[in-house]
């Protein structure tokens, strides 16, 4: 695997594509290189298949970023919970999430706002801190997008329950309904809002003087 990591560094190189072919001519000696190659993503590498990168074929793979210097002592001893994701596992969450991208809601296939690329959704290990205060790591529908962000998405339970517990009972209804029904919906005011915050600056200028007339 460490070999495998330093081949990737020094002749691939990140952002490039790779092919299986080429990986095993590189290393002739070594049965099922691919599969320790694999081995990579539990240290925080990413190689993405045709499965991830719709602009692969089904022989290529793309270094994308590395992880950690499995090459150097110490670095090759990874968490219990970086176990890979059986696809049992994997299709069951996408089920769960209802194949959607539980941090954008993007599905799969769907282009995103700026035209460039089409959502690629995987399942990902979120960090959950539980109310006990033991810290566990969860399954979650992510596309590639949000998989690759930097924002700290760990999830402190307590903190959310908490949160609930200080609604009022109105916003406890209206969240229990979202919570059902998986999905967010929008009151007539906040729709108005939304377009509200579209409009150009003399257009806002009516609307608030329209406003102001009502409160007449």
């Amino acid at each position: 695997m460490a070999r495998a990591a330093l081949w990737l560094v020094q002749v691939v190189g990140e952002g490039k594509i790779f092919t299986v072919a080429k990986l095993r001519e590189a290393f002739p000696d070594v049965a099922q290189i691919d599969r320790r190659m694999r081995g990579l993503r539990d240290y925080g590498w990413e190689i993405s298949t045709a499965r991830e990168d719709p602009e692969l074929l089904p022989q290529e793979r793309r270094f994308v970023t590395r992880g950690k210097d499995v090459w150097v002592p110490g670095q090759a001893k990874g968490p219990s919970h970086k176990a890979s994701i059986t696809n049992a596992q994997r299709a069951k969450v996408l089920q769960a999430d209802g194949y959607l991208c539980r941090t954008c809601g993007i599905a799969a296939g769907e282009a995103y706002g700026d035209g460039v690329a089409q959502a690629v959704l995987n399942v990902a290990r979120r960090q959950v801190t539980l109310v006990d205060g033991r810290v566990t790591h969860q399954l979650v529908t992510e596309c590639q997008r949000c998989l690759r962000g930097t924002v700290d998405r760990d999830v402190h339970l307590a903190e959310v329950l908490s949160r609930i517990e200080a609604l009022a009972p109105l916003e406890r209804s209206v969240l229990s309904s979202w919570v059902n029904n998986d999905q967010r919906t929008y009151s007539s005011l906040e729709v108005l809002w939304g377009m509200f915050r579209t409009l150009p600056e003399d257009s806002r200028e009516a609307v608030a003087d329209a406003l102001a007339g009502t409160d007449d």
